[in-house]
Formats: C-alpha cells, sequence, structure tokens
C-alpha cells in the first residue's frame, strides 16, 4: 500500500541558495554535472561520497518544485521526517505553489530492519522527467535517508535534475567519528551538529568517549556523586540530552555507540563513589609513569565493590542508548599504576602466573558477564586489551577490537579471526599535529640546549597533521588477504578532546572527516584502479561550500580561487 505525502509550506522559508555562499559553488558543480568520463558522470555529478554506479541515461531534467510530494509504501516519521528535510534545504521560497509537480515515489523492502551495525544501507534512485518521477527503492528506511542525501546534493546546484540511473551501497557497515567530551565538554547542540554533517556525508556511526580521568560529565540516577566530577554542574549530559542525541541520530542513520572506559583512564567519578575504587589517583603521573597523561587512575580489579558500581554504571548507561554495540575501552592499562599499589603487587604474588597480564584476565573474567546484560550485544575494545605488554590470554571472538596503532596489529588482529575498526593514528586521528597541551614544554623554546624543534620531524606525539590528502590515500587492507579483509568492519576517524571544544569542534573534524566518508564509502579509486585524489579534491572544495550554505563553520583547506577555477590547482605528480 502507497500513501501520499505533500510537502509542508513551512519548509518554504529556507532558502538554499544564498548568492554570497554559492556563486562559486554553482560554477564547480555544473563544471562536475558535465563532464563526461567512460559514460559515467564524472565524479558522480560532484556527488560525496561518489556513488557505487552513476549513469546518464537520457538528456531530460526533472525539475523540482513545492508541488512535488513524497508517494511511499512507509510513511513513518524516519521517511517523513528525512523527507522534509530534503525539502527544507533544496526548495528556493521564491517558487510558487502552482509549480509543476512532481513525484517521489519510494518502495522500502523491509520496514522493520532495525538501525544496527550491518543493515542493509542500499539504495537505488532513477530520475525521470517523462513522468515527473524520481523512483527510489532500498532495501531499509536507512538506505532511503541516504537516497535523499543524495538528491539534495543534486540539487544544490539548481533545482534541475539530469536524468539520471544511481546504484548505491557501502563498501563497510562501520564508517564513522569518535568525538571525546571527558577532557573538554562539547555542547548538545555542538553535538547535533557533528550528526548532522555525518549524514550529509552518509558517515553512520558516532562513537562517543563520555568519561575519562579528567572529568565525569554524565548524570546518573543510580550514582548521582559521580557528575560531581563535572566541570561544572552545567557542563553535564542528562539522560535526557543523551536520548535526545541518540534520537536525532536515529533520525539521520547515524548510530551511537557510548564508551566508558575500563578499566585504564579511570579516576573521576569512580571516586567520587568511593576512594578505594581507584588505584594510582595521588600519584606523580610522569614521576612514576602512571599514566600517559595527567591526571592518573584506573580501577582496583580486586576489589569486590569494583564489579558493583561498574555493573550499575553499566546498566544504566547501556539502557540510554539504543545500539547493540557498547565501547568499553580497555586501552593504555599502565603497570606503574597497578605497581604503585601494594594490595595489587600483594594480590599478584598468589593469584597471577602472568603478573600484570593476569590481573587483566581476572578483570575480564569478571566483568564480561555483566557486559553481556542482553542478546545482541556485542563489546568494542581497544587492540591493547591484547597487543600490549598488560593484555588478556582468552578473549572471545565476538569482541570487536579498536586498531589504533600500526597495520601490522590490524593484520595480526583480523589473522587471528577478529572484527576489526581501522583507527590508525598514522591517518585517522585528527587531533594530531598543534603540538602538546603542557604549560611549560620547553621543547619549543628555541634557545634550549640540544634543543629538538619539531620532536624530530613531529610536533606532538601522533604528528603530523593529518590533511584530507592523507586520510584520503590510506591503503592499510591492501596487504590483507581475503579471509582477513573479511574481518575489517570499516573506519573510525578519532578526535581526542585535550585541544578541542565546543567552539572548534566542526573545524576540526571537517571538511577532512569527508575523505574517510568517501574512503569507506566507494573507496579511493576510480574504474581505472586509479587514485582520484584531484577528483575529490574538487569534490570536497565543492562539498565544503555546501556546509557552509547550510549554516556551518568548516575550515577552508584551499583558496577560492581552487573551487571557482577546478582544474587550476594542482602540480606535477
Amino acid at each position: 500500500m502507497f500513501c501520499s505525502y505533500a510537502l509542508k509550506s513551512q519548509f518554504l522559508t529556507s532558502p538554499l541558495f544564498r548568492t554570497n555562499y554559492l556563486t562559486s559553488f554553482l560554477i564547480t558543480m555544473r563544471y562536475l554535472i558535465f563532464a563526461l568520463y567512460a559514460g559515467v558522470i564524472l565524479a558522480a555529478v560532484g556527488l560525496l561520497p561518489a556513488p557505487k554506479y552513476v549513469e546518464k541515461v537520457g538528456n531530460g531534467h526533472l525539475k523540482l518544485s513545492s508541488a512535488c510530494y513524497l508517494n511511499s509504501n512507509v510513511l513513518d516519521s524516519i521517511v517523513l521526517q528525512g523527507f522534509d528535510r530534503m525539502v527544507s534545504a533544496i526548495i528556493d521560497q521564491k517558487l510558487t505553489l502552482n509549480a509543476s509537480p512532481c513525484v517521489f515515489n519510494v518502495y522500502i523492502e523491509d520496514a522493520d530492519a532495525d538501525l544496527q551495525m550491518g543493515v542493509d544501507e542500499s539504495y537505488e534512485v532513477k530520475v525521470k522527467p517523462q513522468t515527473s518521477s524520481i523512483e527510489i527503492s532500498s532495501k531499509t528506511r536507512w538506505g532511503i535517508l541516504h537516497s535523499f542525501t543524495t538528491i539534495q546534493q543534486l540539487a544544490a546546484a539548481g533545482l534541475f535534475i539530469q536524468e539520471l540511473h544511481i546504484k548505491d551501497k557501502p563498501l563497510y557497515p562501520h564508517r564513522g567519528l569518535m568525538i571525546d567530551s571527558a577532557r573538554n565538554y562539547l555542547t548538545v547542540n555542538s553535538i547535533l551538529e557533528q550528526i548532522d554533517i555525518m549524514a550529509l556525508s552518509k558517515m553512520n556511526t558516532l562513537h562517543w568517549h563520555l568519561v575519562d580521568t579528567q572529568s565525569w560529565p554524565i548524570v546518573l540516577e543510580s550514582h548521582p556523586e559521580m557528575a560531581l566530577d563535572a566541570y561544572s554542574s552545567q557542563e553535564v549530559y542528562t539522560r535526557a540530552d543523551i536520548q535526545a542525541i541518540v534520537s536525532y541520530g536515529r533520525q539521520r542513520a547515524i548510530r551511537i555507540i557510548p564508551e566508558i572506559d575500563m578499566p585504564g583512564h579511570a579516576r573521576a567519578g569512580w571516586r567520587r563513589n568511593d576512594a578505594e575504587l581507584v588505584i594510582c589517583g595521588d600519584t606523580d603521573w610522569e614521576k612514576q609513569s602512571t599514566a600517559v597523561e595527567p591526571p592518573p587512575g584506573q580501577l582496583n580489579l580486586i576489589l569486590n565493590k569494583t564489579y558493583d558500581v561498574v555493573k550499575e554504571v553499566y546498566d544504566e548507561v547501556s539502557s540510554a542508548f539504543s545500539d547493540n554495540l557498547f565501547h568499553v575501552g580497555s586501552d593504555e592499562v599502565s603497570v606503574g599504576c597497578y605497581n604503585s599499589s601494594l594490595s595489587i603487587r600483594t594480590w599478584l604474588e598468589s593469584h597471577s602466573k602472568r603478573g600484570f597480564s593476569g590481573l587483566i584476565d581476572h578483570w575480564l573474567d569478571e566483568a564480561l558477564p555483566i557486559f553481556k546484560n542482553k542478546k545482541a550485544r556485542r563489546l568494542i575494545m581497544w587492540e591493547d586489551v591484547l597487543l600490549s605488554s598488560v593484555n588478556a590470554s582468552n578473549l572471545p571472538k565476538d569482541v570487536i577490537l579498536q586498531s589504533w596503532r600500526e597495520h601490522t596489529n590490524i593484520q595480526q588482529l583480523a589473522s587471528r579471526g577478529y572484527d576489526v575498526i581501522i583507527s590508525s593514528s598514522s591517518f585517522l586521528y585528527l587531533d594530531c599535529g598543534v603540538g602538546t597541551f603542557f604549560t611549560n614544554d620547553i621543547r619549543y623554546v628555541e634557545n634550549v640546549t640540544n634543543y629538538n624543534w619539531n620532536y624530530n620531524g613531529r610536533d606532538s606525539w601522533c604528528g603530523p597533521y593529518k590533511t584530507w590528502q592523507r586520510i584520503y590515500s590510506m591503503n592499510i587492507t591492501g596487504s590483507l588477504t581475503e579471509t582477513e579483509k573479511s574481518h575489517i568492519l570499516g573506519y573510525e576517524a578519532p578526535l581526542w578532546s585535550e585541544q578541542v571544544d565546543s567552539n572548534i569542534l566542526t573545524q576540526k573534524l571537517w571538511p577532512r572527516a569527508a575523505a574517510l566518508a568517501e574512503l569507506s564509502w566507494s573507496g579511493n579509486l576510480n574504474e581505472k584502479g586509479q587514485l582520484r585524489l584531484e577528483d575529490f579534491g574538487q569534490r570536497l572544495l565543492a562539498f565544503r561550500e555546501y556546509l557552509v550554505s547550510l549554516g556551518h563553520h568548516p575550515t577552508p583547506v584551499a583558496p577560492k580561487y581552487c573551487l571557482k577555477n577546478p582544474g587550476a590547482c594542482t602540480v606535477a605528480a
């Protein structure tokens, strides 16, 4: 059964065409639209990410107008709101209501498919000027949302859409960003803005690193005292805030995955419940090597109460999120921290033949049953749980491992049968390259003896700055076997927030993250197997200009001359 839905006049109040922003953007888009390559529209008519398949099937054009309407076999809030967002972004308020009608015929095969890892996101679009219609089909409503984004981008160059046939689907089920609200607080609105831009670039996962040793910004009903370690009473997330973010993401096909980092990176919040829950919290992090940055702190893994509180915290936090995945950290567990505790050392003497690694085994034995609180639950952990000096001896194969070091680790994990999310710090750590945050770091003072500028060419531990070219040209999976490749779930770019807050969150992420969006959706190679760097670069400039036209503030990546003169800003290979 198909139901119709007409456009609402209220959406005609937000014009897309702001001349001061879009003049050069339109020039670039039109250049891309009319360039042909091997029968397929070059640069996918300016779309980002580039679709899997695009063909110009005729010379006709379909005009969008305020008289266009939706005809769909599924008319739930997700589809309707997605359609409304598309309309509000592309309809010119000067159009008359008696303009020629057109119809969006939408068919969804599985209306019940939930937004979870691996859900089908494919879609097909046929623009048919002869019948004044756009035919859209998808297995799920989530694919339909992606199709609306595609049409929104097509219409950005004008209200006439070419006679096209598009078949599209992502390479990977996990295409994500990570934000960190513990080092510096991120406002709810700033997080929602990232979800909006992620949806425009067809990313689908926001990994939210909620807490760390520095602060605990989440308000829990079971343990309200833990939020005393928020930076202030205004810099917190209530359950209503969290659920609003989750709902906002779901309406845009963005999954929100929470992370409570344990057993390392644990001080703020936990200590407010009971000081004995935290080990080494009062040590000198640098002199005693108890942490990688201040302040130190790790969970006391031999205290029974620790697991009681972990369960209460985990149960409440996980219930606020709808995703089946939950990230439990497990990175950078410091031997120095646990070695500073007499009670830990005494326990190890009688309980562990594997030293501090035995302590991690004990943690997992006690914690894993807590974390598997629903049948569909899958855990994500940082790779350190297996590939560090303090490692687990027997980690279940259904745990997803997030790899942040080099490609050899990715291969090692995949070859052992673990599913992997790639977050290589050499390519994808978006916070890197702006120096350290230590207030007395003399390595930047010129006249110091044995002065070593820029950390031997690196301006932070993970420098240099990760450019969009660096991200886009990434080919970590090239050396993997087919079996190993089958364990790669996708990519995720972390943005740790030691030097990031809401004021610059968008600038730090965008438009660089769009390079990862395309890499993980359709790859970085053209049909000849060549890196399509120049092609993508021009589309990136147009995408950035489009974000500006929508009111966002992404960082410029080139002089505007390059946008207005496609192909002029290249260098000899």
